[in-house]
């Protein structure tokens, strides 16, 4: 076989038609952040159409956890990529994003024009609060195929200890534990098997070049969402300090309240959580700047991928490769559990709560679905913003 076919997608007779539907879908109802998109993913790339074996969605979490940007908005051009080469992966990453970005831009307009209406605060606090429950779902999702392929109970255990207690605890740091557990794993193999060379083949990382797009205050919106982009480590919570560093307090785009909001709205809509800053970028300059942050901010993870996904299916492939995955695949599960806790650290009224404990019974006990579970979280939350005056102080 040639080289370049053994490039080639594994399933490419999937039709573009088919990638436009199903990562559409999935743009709409991706409610909840990375663990919902996971779920929905693996859903329907693992279990219901086989088109990707589990060890190789754990694999592409791992992977897409060690790279800068929304993890799992690459994983979902990575699958793309995986049926339909680099057109597939444009179409699927496009009708991934764009329903969530549609949403947020038309709820941004009606909140900053004047103040933002209690129900949109009330389905925003009500439906984060249900967020920690869906980060625990996910991660139960993904444990039991990792445990049944584990080479050795005790390290694997460990891993995914430290990919939680990171997750919990070091925020931007987290890529550092990942990166370390595969490293780990990798040279007890390596030692074991008695092979000569420990070193891991590395993904070509394609440098970002960045273009004049004028002055004043679109290059600012430009640069704040670059960062964003590409230097959101650890999951999407880990941007929400950074943009409210640069938005509030030094370019004065939005009050502290207006950011709160914005973030808000990121929980009750589909898509990311770095779709908040298309909030910010809405509150920068219109709807121009919206849009800009939005595209400045995916396009890291494009390039990643569509520049570099070819390159993974050779890591995969190599036993050096498949050592150091078999250490980060658990840590990145253990992070999905980890993220539960600083979710629900950021839970601002005791009501919430009790949404949390029904959204977790949802979830675990009834095994309802994520999309469910979150509009039940968010309508709770409206009635109770409508009803209690005292809900939202």
């Amino acid at each position: 076989m040639d080289s370049a076919a053994s490039l080639r997608p594994a399933t490419p007779s999937v039709s573009l038609a088919t990638i436009l539907r199903e990562w559409g879908r999935i743009g709409c109802i991706g409610f909840g952040g990375p663990p919902a998109h996971i779920r929905l993913l693996r859903d329907l790339c693992v279990e219901r159409r086989k088109w990707l074996d589990a060890q190789e969605f754990e694999d592409a979490i791992a992977a897409c956890n060690l790279l800068p940007g929304p993890a799992s908005t690459q994983l979902a051009i990575f699958c793309a990529w995986r049926l339909r080469g680099r057109l597939g992966a444009l179409v699927g990453g496009v009708a991934f994003i764009v329903p969530g970005l549609i949403i947020i831009l038309a709820l941004a307009a009606l909140f900053l024009s004047t103040s933002p209406p209690l129900w949109v605060l009330g389905a925003g606090a009500g439906a984060g609060a249900a967020v920690p429950a869906v980060a625990i779902h996910a991660g139960a999702g993904l444990t039991g195929a990792s445990w049944r392929r584990r080479r050795n109970t005790v390290r694997w255990l460990l891993y995914l200890l430290a990919g939680a207690a990171s997750a919990a605890t070091l925020g931007p740091w987290l890529v550092l534990v990942l990166l370390g557990c595969g490293l780990i794993e990798l040279t007890v193999q390596v030692t074991a098997s008695g092979r000569d060379s420990a070193k891991l083949p590395g993904i070509a990382v394609a440098p970002i070049l960045s273009a004049a797009l004028g002055s004043g205050v679109l290059l600012s919106v430009a640069w704040v969402a670059f960062k964003v982009g590409a230097l959101s480590y650890g999951g999407g919570f880990v941007i929400i300090p950074l943009m409210q560093s640069d938005a509030v307090s030094h370019y004065h785009w939005m009050t502290g309240a207006q950011f709160l909001n914005a973030v808000a709205l990121g929980q009750i809509t589909p898509g990311p959580v770095v779709q908040t800053v298309a909030v910010v970028g809405y509150a920068a300059a219109g709807l121009i700047g919206g849009i800009l942050a939005s595209v400045v901010a995916f396009s890291p993870s494009f390039a990643f991928v569509l520049l570099g996904a070819h390159r993974f299916d050779q890591i995969r492939g190599d036993h050096r490769a498949r050592a150091f995955l078999d250490g980060a695949g658990p840590a990145a599960i253990g992070a999905i559990y980890g993220s539960a806790i600083p979710l629900t650290r950021a839970l601002s009224h005791s009501w919430q709560y009790a949404v949390l404990a029904g959204a977790l019974i949802l979830l675990l006990l009834l095994r309802r679905g994520v999309v469910l579970t979150l509009l039940s979280a968010a309508a709770a939350g409206i009635i109770i913003a409508l009803t209690v005056s005292t809900a939202l102080h």
